[in-house]
């Protein structure tokens, strides 16, 4: 009996020790925001393996990608934990973002910033040393014009939604970099996929947090744009744009008629879904463009990687 409940004691003192781990755990998952900078990392990983096909026409360095895709996750990482530093307050204002560590007070705003300086110059430094200074440069950026730039617009101009598609559009060309050691019309090919994908996603979830966004006081287009006319305009024109954007890689390199098929295919559809958003104009509408983006991005950066494996 003494040992049956010892046991019980000590369990119960083991839960109690490790729900703290766990919580720091979730805190750190989502301080870094793990799952949204897991598609930085299979972005700058499409971005290398299309260098490694047209530019050096070479197996993959397997060296250098994993030292790539460490150096950019970091910098991710750490753009992300400052970003929810400076715009902890703003963050407690809406139900989306309220449990946030920081916006729910479970971390200060002095060591997430902490935190956030240190992951971002260590990944940096790793680029610099381990890659090269056009990749360490392109991270560079993207931490600046996110975390400067992008954050602070979001409270005076619609126009931030632009600015914030272009961090979220440089990691392919991270990885394109850290293997041709220069940026071309095939790297711009794929910033642009991801520049003009980016608009008709975000709209979609801002016509979605409207409320949200409207509380915290971000001038996202639908909070201003109380009619979604402009909005559903940007994302008819953004979505024709993509279908564009995917074919530039046929257009400066041959690829094979089943990429080009595919790519239209799957912007068509994407676009019919954009266009259904901007005619309804109700949030079901919305919710479906919104996973219609998260579909097509795996799918067509999949069918031009593996077009370019084959």
């Amino acid at each position: 009996m003494i040992k049956v409940a010892s046991g019980v004691d000590n369990l119960s003192s083991f839960t109690a020790a490790e729900a703290p781990v766990r919580g720091r755990a979730a805190d750190f998952m989502e301080l870094t925001k793990a799952r949204l900078n897991m598609m930085v990392l299979i972005t700058t990983l499409i971005g290398f393996v299309v260098a490694s096909s047209s530019v050096t026409a070479a197996p993959l360095d397997w060296w250098l990608l994993m030292q790539t895709l460490i150096g950019t996750g970091l910098c991710a990482a750490g753009a992300s934990v400052l970003n929810q530093a400076w715009e902890y307050r703003l963050d407690a204002l809406m139900t989306r973002t309220a449990d946030r560590p920081v916006a729910a007070g479970r971390m200060s705003a002095t060591e997430a910033s902490l935190l956030g300086l240190v992951m971002s110059i260590v990944g940096f430094a790793y680029l610099l040393l381990s890659v090269n200074v056009l990749a360490a440069a392109l991270a560079g950026a993207t931490i600046v014009i996110y975390v400067l730039v992008y954050t602070p617009l979001k409270r005076v101009t619609t126009m931030n939604t632009l600015v914030g598609a272009i961090p979220g559009a440089i990691p392919p060309v991270i990885g394109y970099a850290a293997v041709a050691g220069k940026i071309d019309l095939e790297a711009i090919g794929l910033f642009a996929i991801l520049f003009c994908w980016q608009m008709p996603h975000f709209l979609a979830i801002a016509i979605l947090c409207r409320d949200d966004y409207a509380a915290a006081g971000y001038k996202m287009m639908p909070v201003v744009d109380a009619t979604l006319a402009r909005t559903s305009r940007w994302i008819v024109a953004f979505g024709v744009l993509l279908i564009a954007a995917s074919l530039m890689p046929a257009m400066v390199r041959h690829t094979s008629i089943l990429y080009m098929v595919v790519a239209v295919l799957l912007g068509g559809a994407f676009l019919a879904c954009g266009i259904r958003c901007a005619l309804l104009q109700t949030r079901p509408a919305a919710r479906l463009a919104f996973f219609a983006s998260i579909v097509y991005l795996p799918l067509a950066l999949a069918a031009l990687m593996i077009e370019r494996l084959v």
